[in-house]
């Protein structure tokens, strides 16, 4: 096409659902930039693989800055190609308690609470089974729990129901607490991405869209203060493209501050530091990242665990620890393999995940460099804020409450790591620093709000910037309490909606 409505960037979870949703219209004109592959890597569609895909050419490869509270750096894997971390995520599509989304409308986001997304949530989905008011009966992304689980995840369920958690009947719904099967993202056993939901055949036949992969964008263009079109490479190439309406960043809590400051945009001293002409100074560009810091507490079996049938994480819990919290604020992720940290895992096994859900600490995304090909220096700060530690050392001691349950004895479970020996609250803190892994949640960087640190208003336009909007993780103001993509297909539906508005 020789002119564009829009321009998207970024084919992932929230640039799949832009294209379509945009070009639904035939009098809307739509170019999507990816800057990785168009086919998927041939592992993507497999449940039980996701794995292996962190550190294959679907993926971007970060790696965090060395952390100040723990002295380790940390691989925060993130989708490459189309689909995004949808095509390398553990498929589970879950919302997060309703508490969350009320800190967002604290924090500024007016109209971004639960009920207000509720539409947007639905819009998205197919759940059969589930209550119709609360979840969608007619979207793209079709979803629905483990049936049946691994056994010895039930068993794990069975144990929380024992020591006196809560079972849950929709645990993804955003109204409940407690342990249960969430819902997958898994189809007929494959597993189904945000390009295979919106990028369909009928879609990519449209006229009025094109995509191209294989793109680097290097710039957001802004004259006179108003994003006219990008500047992108792909295949030696290097090209200006313009649009008529609005250039909409859908990168990522990482990808999108990158670009914005890239082009300009963001904290005016770290601009000049690197001689990026400030075109407007918005601080909060790359600060308030936010992630979600994961610990494993690993159970060998002596009776086999049948081989894995989906994802290996078919049951996660949703606790309030801390009475002071506003919610829940621990995440439990049970997977049927023991995922020993560092050394050799015994033949069968189970690992229980805590994972702290309304971190205090705060990082940030900045530029190590004025090339659009570097890596961005990533600093989520784990743990700086020592009440996340003391959340994640809480989580470790529910864990091992489950693995020493009854309703687990069939298994013969043996705690592996931490180690029965770890007691001490010195002991495990080392631990958790020492094995700290990242849940992949950032979120952040491009928040909602009205104050100095916010980065979009509560229409996702850029404050400041005409013509300019970003429609993905980064605008969450905090995390919610749960994996993010069905937040992400949220954000994008209703940023398709205010667009076309």
């Amino acid at each position: 096409m020789s002119h564009y409505d829009y321009i998207v960037v970024g084919g992932g979870t929230a640039g799949s659902v832009l294209a379509a949703r945009l070009t639904e219209r035939p009098d809307v004109r739509v170019l999507l930039l990816e800057a990785g592959a168009r086919e998927p890597h041939p592992l993507v569609a497999e449940p039980r693989d996701h794995y292996l895909l962190r550190q294959s050419s679907f993926s971007w490869g970060d790696i965090t800055v060395v952390q100040a509270a723990t002295g380790t750096a940390t691989p925060l894997p993130r989708g490459r190609g189309l689909g995004g971390s949808s095509a390398i995520n553990a498929m589970l599509f879950v919302r997060g308690h309703r508490s969350g989304y009320d800190d967002w409308v604290e924090a500024g986001a007016k109209s971004w609470g639960f009920t207000d997304l509720l539409p947007y949530f639905k819009r998205s989905e197919t759940v059969i089974g589930r209550d119709p008011e609360l979840r969608g009966q007619s979207g793209p992304v079709v979803v629905g729990p483990a049936d049946p689980p691994n056994p010895v995840l039930a068993s794990v369920l069975d144990a929380a129901v024992e020591v006196g958690h809560r079972a849950a009947t929709d645990i993804g719904g955003g109204l409940e607490t407690g342990f249960g099967l969430p819902d997958l993202s898994i189809v007929a056993g494959l597993r189904q991405t945000a390009a295979d939901a919106y990028l369909t055949p009928e879609v990519l036949a449209r006229r009025n869209l094109e995509i191209v992969t294989d793109a680097t964008v290097h710039e957001v263009r802004i004259v006179n203060r108003r994003a006219v079109g990008v500047r992108y490479s792909t295949y030696g190439a290097l090209l200006s493209v313009d649009c008529s309406r609005e250039v909409v960043l859908a990168a990522g809590a990482i990808g999108s501050p990158k670009l914005l400051m890239l082009s300009g945009v963001g904290p005016a001293d770290h601009l000049r530091e690197l001689g990026i002409a400030v075109l407007g100074h918005r601080p909060g560009v790359g600060s308030n990242l936010q992630d979600h810091p994961l610990a494993n507490v690993v159970f060998g079996t002596a009776t086999a665990v049948p081989p894995a049938r989906n994802n290996h994480a078919e049951l996660i819990g949703l606790l309030q620890v801390d009475p002071a919290a506003a919610g829940p604020d621990l995440q439990f992720v049970v997977t049927d393999l023991p995922q020993v940290p560092a050394g050799t895992a015994p033949p069968y096994g189970f690992t229980i995940k805590p994972s702290v859900m309304r971190p205090y600490s705060r990082g940030s995304v900045r530029l190590a460099s004025t090339v659009a090909t570097a890596a961005p220096l990533i600093d989520p700060n784990f743990f700086a804020d020592p009440r996340d530690t003391t959340t994640m050392l809480r989580g470790i001691d529910l864990a091992r409450e489950l693995g020493a349950a009854r309703a687990l004895a069939e298994w013969g479970p043996t705690e592996i790591a931490p180690g029965p020996a770890l007691t001490a609250r010195d002991d495990l803190r080392e631990y958790v620093g020492r094995t700290l892994a990242s849940y992949c949640h950032p979120v952040g960087t491009c928040a909602i709000g009205d104050g100095e640190q916010a980065v979009v208003d509560n229409d996702l336009r850029v404050i400041g910037i005409d013509g300019l909007r970003v429609a993905d993780a980064s605008v969450m103001p905090s995390l919610p309490s749960a994996n993010t993509v069905a937040t992400v297909y949220a954000i994008a539906e209703r940023a398709a909606e205010l667009l076309l508005a």
